[in-house]
């Protein structure tokens, strides 16, 4: 009885730690009641409502915060803003009242959902990573309404998203998302080809890099032609020239009679790329660009 009494304590004991844990982390984040613009040049987020509080960062006229209280409270308006959550005195922030506007956010955590409304039962359009910057162009009922680089647009819950002074504040480099990139393609290696597939639980050629690609907010065809002529990023035509993280693109005419291309993949760098191959090669795996099959086929490369 002793024994099962003291298993029971342990079992409420860390029922209660996990509940507590995750109240904290529930708190860490707070959803905007709505959005607010500074008024003034050089206003001060404080640490606490005071002028005799630190200062968490200074913000230019006209930037745009997350109110995350629907009214001051002894003259300051609790906000957020560059991943900063503090304090500005009412004097110098007006409330957007009809919640349209344009500004800039990123993602503040992995795995965020970009949702066709503004809705955790709609239907997600994209999901991106932690860092990811695009175009913040309303407020609605603690979503906002987002516009990602090459035009995947939809809702983000509030409490995922910093908003910024700008696209490139905070945002990775060119090659940091390359190798996120790639990265991200790695992790699947080994997943079945599947015809039609774009999911972890099997992928085609243009599935797999139009998923991968998808979670970085860049919304691509499920066609390998239609990856090629989408008008997206810059074309690269030589071997030489291609970076991780790049699409690559092949036609071999005998297999896709009148098409552009008849396969794609993503560089990783060192000649080689990452593929969902066929049902006859292990689905994802890598290959070399520098001689035979690919070397011979290639069209060339897209740079997003």
């Amino acid at each position: 009885m002793r024994h099962v009494t003291a298993k029971a304590a342990k079992v409420l004991f860390l029922t209660t730690l996990t509940a507590a844990a995750l109240a904290l982390s529930a708190a860490a984040a707070e959803e905007s009641v709505g959005v607010g613009a500074v008024t003034g040049s050089s206003v001060r987020m404080r640490a606490e409502a005071s002028t005799s509080s630190e200062i968490l960062v200074t913000m230019d006229k006209g930037s745009v915060v997350a109110l995350l209280s629907e009214t001051p409270e002894d003259d300051w308006y609790h906000v957020a803003f560059a991943g900063n959550e503090g304090y500005v005195h009412a004097d110098y922030v007006i409330r957007d009242k009809d919640n349209v506007f344009t500004t800039y956010g990123r993602a503040n955590c992995g795995g965020v959902r970009i949702r066709t409304e503004a809705s955790t039962e709609s239907d997600v359009a994209a999901t991106i990573t932690e860092g990811t910057a695009f175009t913040v162009t309303g407020f609605q009922d603690g979503w906002y309404s987002v516009k990602c680089k090459y035009g995947t647009t939809g809702y983000i819950r509030s409490d995922l998203v910093d908003l910024i002074p700008s696209l490139d504040y905070g945002t990775t480099s060119a090659s940091s998302s390359g190798s996120a990139i790639v990265a991200l393609a790695q992790k699947h290696l080994g997943t079945r080809y599947v015809y039609g597939g774009a999911s972890p639980k099997g992928f085609d050629c243009s599935g797999f890099t139009m998923y991968v690609y998808s979670q970085f907010g860049v919304s691509l065809p499920h066609t390998a032609t239609g990856q090629w002529q989408s008008g997206k990023g810059t074309r690269v035509y030589s071997i030489s020239a291609l970076q991780p993280g790049d699409l690559v693109f092949f036609n071999d005419p005998s297999r896709n009679a009148g098409k552009a291309c008849s396969h794609a993949g993503i560089y990783v760098g060192g000649g080689q790329f990452i593929h969902a191959s066929s049902s006859r090669s292990n689905g994802v795996i890598h290959s070399t660009l520098l001689s035979g099959y690919y070397n011979t086929y290639f069209v060339g490369g897209i740079h997003i």
